[in-house]
């Protein structure tokens, strides 16, 4: 498959002119739906999903796939590392561990998947991807939405977790609550600091981001989880961030004022806690996380020297 298209500006540049970074809406943003007149509907090897292991959006979704047991329901393709200047390449595990190619579209980079849902799509050729192979079209590329999509919309495929859910009703609201300051303060926050090219940029975003892991820290000294005391969504959402903070953000996006090792030890308890539940420690490979970022980001790092720290150990 091949196309002519192209992205909207250079793929490795992030921020905007005034030297902020603003993160752009995703573009797929359908549903699967038990409603029999709904175009996207739950079949089992109807869907195929598309991660980066070092993307810290994409790895929610392949957490709660696995959670879930969706393994033999969803198909998986998982890019290389490295994010090019022709966006997220497939190889083979024997190219790169860890990887695994698209033997769905037989796609050679990613964006190739955008431009069969969509000739005329412009813009950036991210993860994860959620594909239909019967319409051959993507139905979203909004982790949020995804792992929303995976927590119900297939239960009666896998009756093992048919009604185990990480977004309870009872709880939804201050799921959404905690949700929406963690994303905007935490999860993009450290790209806010990271990506900034101006001091004033970079200055405005470090000190709301290390506020937020401070309230973080004295919610998990008081709760064994973010909500309820029940591990939900939010707790996915936020330690896909965390595991990457001391071996990445802090150096990286020069996120530096604390670490989660010797500043946070609540938020470090709850992030070993959450590693040891079943599957989730075979859902984090750090070669993939550190070289995606430190070999991708040539603006930030020119040499893609990856450093040897993988952060906390999770195992204790």
């Amino acid at each position: 498959m091949t196309t002519t298209a192209k992205p909207s500006g250079n793929i490795l540049e992030f921020a905007d002119k005034d030297g902020e970074f603003r993160r752009k809406p995703s573009d797929f943003r359908n549903t699967i739906s038990k409603d029999p007149d709904a175009i996207f509907t739950p079949e089992k090897d109807r869907y195929h999903l598309y991660i980066a292991w070092g993307c810290p959006w994409a790895h929610r979704t392949a957490i709660v796939r696995a959670l879930k047991g969706l393994e033999g329901i969803i198909g998986l393709s998982v890019v290389d590392y490295l994010l090019g200047e022709k966006g997220w390449r497939f190889v083979t595990a024997e190219e790169t561990p860890g990887c695994i190619p698209d033997t769905v579209n037989n796609a050679q980079y990613l964006s190739e998947i955008y431009f069969k849902a969509n000739p005329d799509y412009v813009g950036r050729y991210t993860v994860p991807v959620l594909w239909d192979k019967k319409l051959q079209t993507i139905v979203n590329n909004e982790s949020s939405e995804i792992i929303r999509i995976f927590n119900e919309a297939f239960d009666d495929f896998v009756p093992e977790t048919k009604g185990k859910t990480f977004y309870p009703k009872h709880l939804a609201n201050e799921i959404d609550k905690i949700n929406e300051w963690v994303y905007d303060k935490i999860n993009n926050g450290v790209y806010k600091c990271g990506f900034a090219t101006t001091q004033e940029a970079y200055t405005s975003h470090v000190g709301p981001l290390f506020k937020a892991l401070d309230d973080v820290e004295v919610i998990l000294s008081k709760n064994e989880f973010l909500v309820g005391n029940t591990f939900t969504e939010a707790d996915i959402r936020l330690w896909t961030t965390i595991i990457r903070f001391d071996p990445v953000y802090h150096t990286l996006f020069k996120t530096n004022l604390k670490t989660i090792k010797y500043n946070y030890p609540n938020i470090l308890r709850w992030a070993r806690q959450i590693y040891k539940l079943p599957k989730i420690a075979d859902t984090v490979d750090m070669n993939h996380i550190k070289s995606s970022y430190y070999k991708s980001m040539k603006n930030l790092n020119p040499h893609g020297i990856v450093p040897v720290y993988d952060g906390p150990d999770l195992n204790l």
